[in-house]
């Protein structure tokens, strides 16, 4: 078998007993790929009929939207991936925000969220409502997270790059739900990274956990009354896993276990994926395991604090100012007002972000709506703060690329439709101008692939200006 440290191997020998060998032949076997699809985009139905056709599909049994495709696909480098149809997503790395099942207008914490599997998840099941927090502590892996809350298409999200102490001290008490999907030593990762197992150590163990009780003892402080916590992590160590929510338990106990008799409607017909702990008091924990089912393993555990979970709309994240409180100076406010007449549908309604209720945001020229006023954000170190809407330059209004991957069609007046296998779409990725019919209005048009947004172009004299961004363009 491959090289794995022999430290490693019989701690699992002595964890698992005659589940070993099972297990020791999953490490050599082929991994499980998998990409959830994102009904943010549209109805799952149709983003999963389009995708289907792409690639071949089979549920992954604990999320909804989840599908494993096969070895031959590539759904990476795609049109669809462009669009923020899917995320691609280890199969298992999926049941922790199932698990945790925010609702829509809730508010939610990722405390540990790049590269933003989870937060797009989460994202999907709380509809673009309420507000989403979704915090990295390393600023390269907090751009990448922001990177992919844009392509998804998401509106209601914050970026945050904040250590969890720092965190907690400016939301006490504040959140619904809360993901700990903490840093470990990557156990799960072993199959498909070498690297990974170099960097493995008994040591490196110990480190994570204590790391591990320190980040959920400040998502606690965070948690309302009766509000719930998951903790998960990719590894298997009982040390990272089952101990550290023992002692969590002991050092906090306003919080409990969730025996949760229906979770098995993550997995119907399905148990031999679960494993409980191994202590009584932790028997609705659970573990996913490579030998069990397809997908790299993963340990979750979810908890609630006493108390009652009260939520009224009026608690509801953001506020509810729209254009009457427009940060900006008449002018902008008026080349802002003039995009939205000529490029977007249904005047006279509110615009289609603010069913997010929230506020406009001025960052320098960057213009966003956001679902937390400048006031609650004080004091935050934000990457991006809600809706990218555009910029405001010299009395102009640039759409942002985000903004068009957050729209739809039937949204905007004026839209360039082509199969995502067309020449067209392949020359729009690489920045190229197209042909549009000459008697085409001029000015913002949206790029569509199969029905689906990818970007602006914008139209004049019988062509399409290609505004995709040049940092994505594809280079073959």
């Amino acid at each position: 078998m491959g090289e794995y440290p022999n430290a490693f191997l019989q701690r699992m020998e002595n964890l698992l007993g005659g589940e070993y060998e099972a297990f020791r032949e999953s490490l050599e076997g082929t991994r499980a790929q998998g990409l959830r699809l994102n009904c943010l985009k549209g109805r799952e139905e149709d983003v999963r009929n389009l995708c289907r056709k792409a690639f071949h599909l089979s549920p992954v049994p604990w999320a909804r939207e989840g599908y494993y495709y096969e070895e031959g696909d590539r759904p990476g480098k795609h049109p669809y991936h462009e669009e923020g149809l899917y995320y691609i997503q280890e199969p298992s790395a999926m049941a922790p925000a199932a698990l945790l099942s925010p609702l829509p207008g809730e508010r939610v914490l990722d405390l540990c969220a790049a590269p933003g599997g989870k937060t797009t998840q989460l994202a999907a099941m709380m509809d673009g409502r309420g507000l989403l927090v979704c915090n990295e502590i390393h600023p390269a892996r907090a751009k990448i997270l922001s990177q992919n809350v844009e392509r998804m298409g998401i509106g209601n999200a914050v970026v945050t790059n904040m250590d969890s102490g720092s965190l907690s001290s400016r939301f006490p008490e504040y959140f619904h739900r809360i993901l700990v999907d903490a840093p470990c030593s990557g156990e799960g990762m072993f199959r498909k990274d070498p690297e990974a197992r170099t960097e493995w150590s008994p040591d490196k163990v110990e480190l994570c956990s204590l790391r591990q009780r320190e980040i959920l003892h400040n998502a606690a402080a965070m948690v309302k009354p009766g509000g719930f916590l998951v903790y998960s992590t990719c590894t298997f160590a009982p040390e990272e896993d089952e101990e550290t929510i023992e002692a969590f338990l002991q050092d906090h106990p306003e919080f409990s276990i969730v025996k949760r008799e229906d979770f098995c409607q993550l997995s119907p017909g399905r148990p031999e994926w679960v494993r409980g702990g191994g202590r009584k008091e932790l028997a609705w924990t659970f573990r996913i395991w490579p030998h069990k089912t397809r997908g790299e393993g993963h340990y979750m555990a979810l908890l609630q604090k006493s108390g009652e979970l009260i939520f009224d709309s009026s608690e509801a994240a953001g506020k509810e100012s729209g254009l009457n409180a427009f940060p900006g100076d008449k002018k902008t406010k008026e080349s802002f007002l003039a995009f939205c007449r000529e490029t977007l549908k249904g005047e006279g309604k509110s615009l289609p972000w603010e069913r997010m209720g929230g506020c406009y945001l001025f960052f320098g020229e960057q213009l966003y709506y956001s679902p937390l006023s400048q006031q609650e954000l004080k004091g935050i170190k934000v990457l991006r703060t809600g809706l990218w809407l555009g910029t405001c330059r010299k009395g102009r209004f640039e759409p942002s690329h985000a903004l068009a991957l957050y729209l739809d069609e039937s949204q905007v007046k004026n839209s360039a439709q082509f199969p995502a296998d067309s020449q067209e779409i392949y020359r729009y990725l690489k920045g190229e101008t197209l042909a549009a019919d000459p008697s085409a209005p001029k000015g913002w048009t949206l790029v569509a692939a199969d029905g689906f947004s990818l970007g602006w172009a914008k139209a004049a004299a019988g062509i399409l200006k290609n505004h995709y961004p040049k940092g994505l363009r594809w280079l073959q």
